[in-house]
């Protein structure tokens, strides 16, 4: 049975209205003693990159150092997505995110529960397609919560699930489709688990695309 409760886990992150870069840093210590303007307007459009790609690669440069064998090569190629560094966001390596995905990925293609389990934080916290939250222990899952909370629709997002699709919230970890599965991981460096399991947004996101994809096909006004 789901047991539910009017209170979001400390854990459970909010869909944010828009995501700012991950590090806005200042540059106008590098533009004193410059007389040249053209330097200036091009030292402020680059080193604000310049510095995210240096952060990130401290971020990387702290996990790698707890972990027993890392995938340096994959991590540098794939730590940028959608609101920044994976690395510098979740506290873990694009290469731990990876991996997690390919056994969801997996374990939604071949239905397997226990699989799929495996992969969740416990209590996992389900919200309904009224947005009604829900507190689900482990129990309720294997007994007989699996099928409400990992309807089909959701299983076959799951199966579809990609590291470039992937959007990150410093501090708060890693969505999909609008919010409709986040995952954090507990350590830094660890592996991440989905911690947030949300039909609402899942059915909002479904929405969005199918008007998106009429509005395509709509013949142009004349």
């Amino acid at each position: 049975m789901l047991v539910r409760t009017t209170a979001l886990r400390s854990r459970q992150p909010a869909i944010l209205a828009g995501l700012a870069g991950l590090f806005l840093l200042s540059s106008c210590g590098f533009l004193l003693g410059s007389d040249d303007p053209q330097a200036e307007h091009t030292s402020q459009e680059t080193l604000p990159n310049a510095a995210q790609v240096d952060a990130a690669q401290d971020c990387l440069l702290v996990l790698w150092d707890r972990q027993p064998n890392p995938n340096r090569e994959f991590d540098r190629a794939h730590d940028e997505v959608e609101g920044g560094a994976i690395s510098c966001a979740t506290g873990t390596t694009p290469s731990e995110f990876a991996a997690t995905l390919a056994e969801i990925r997996a374990a939604a293609a071949s239905n397997d529960r226990a699989a799929l389990v495996r992969k969740l934080n416990i209590p996992l916290l389900y919200i309904d397609s009224d947005g009604e939250r829900h507190e689900v222990p482990h129990a309720a899952l294997i007994e007989e919560g699996f099928d409400d909370v990992f309807s089909p629709k959701m299983l076959r997002l799951m199966q579809e699930l990609e590291l470039e699709d992937m959007t990150v919230v410093p501090d708060q970890g890693a969505f999909f489709e609008l919010g409709s599965i986040w995952l954090v991981a507990s350590e830094e460096g660890g592996r991440p688990r989905l911690v947030t399991v949300n039909r609402q947004a899942l059915d909002e996101s479904i929405a969005a695309a199918r008007e998106a994809a009429s509005a395509q096909d709509e013949p142009p006004a004349h």
